[in-house]
């Protein structure tokens, strides 16, 4: 699963997306339009929005980040509308968890088909940010993966974790480390392969989103 925001039908989307800039007189940031719909109102949302706060002043109106919410099982829709009804060229990605969603692997094949990247974790989001302190314990379901990162944010940040705390990104850079995370979250994912794991619902702990980061932070850092 590999980030399709510079593929040859993107770069065809957005050939269509600068004509019609042009028309309105819309500037597309050159570093990306990053659009990332989630189904939650809390963690995710609060992570992705602290990410779009913390880039460097002078990088803001090159690089968008814009952070859309909407039903488990309106993602792909939801996130095809927003790239195709919108003028600006969009970077589209879905980002949510395995939890209890039925559909899952679906979903993600869905995305996949119309060119959204998908930024899934396995088995919630907390698995992600757990990789901030250095690893991704092999937990299966999301209710233990949330009280054990509660446990070992709290340990280590020395408060208390909250899923509405809009000040988790900047916490989690502070307290963690976000290139050892990304490490962390490939090296899983590659172990889940090399034990023949193809489904997404089957492998765990692993998360796609160090793939989103790690491509915004590239562009961050130039």
């Amino acid at each position: 699963m590999t980030s399709k925001g510079n593929g040859k039908s993107s770069d065809r989307r957005a050939g269509k997306r600068k004509d019609r800039n042009k028309r309105v007189g819309t500037r597309i940031p050159e570093l990306g339009y990053y659009l990332i719909v989630t189904d939650t109102e809390e963690t995710e949302k609060n992570y992705f929005e602290g990410l779009r706060d913390s880039i460097p002043v002078e990088l803001k109106d090159h690089l968008v980040i814009k952070v859309e919410k909407a039903k488990t099982a309106e993602l792909v829709k939801r996130a095809m509308e927003l790239t195709d009804t919108e003028s600006q060229y969009r970077i589209p990605w879905i980002v949510f968890d395995r939890d209890q969603v039925k559909d899952f692997d679906e979903i993600i094949r869905l995305a996949e088909k119309n060119d959204i990247n998908a930024g899934w974790s396995n088995p919630c989001f907390e698995i992600w940010m757990y990789a901030y302190f250095g690893e991704m314990p092999a937990i299966r379901e999301s209710y233990t993966c949330c009280n054990r990162f509660a446990e070992k944010f709290e340990k280590v940040a020395g408060q208390k974790y909250l899923k509405k705390d809009r000040d988790i990104y900047r916490k989690l850079v502070k307290y963690g480390d976000e290139e050892k995370a990304i490490e962390v979250a490939k090296r899983c994912y590659k172990k889940c392969l090399e034990n023949g794991k193809k489904k997404p619902s089957e492998m765990w702990p692993v998360s796609m989103v160090q793939r989103l980061v790690e491509e915004i932070q590239k562009k961050v850092v130039r």
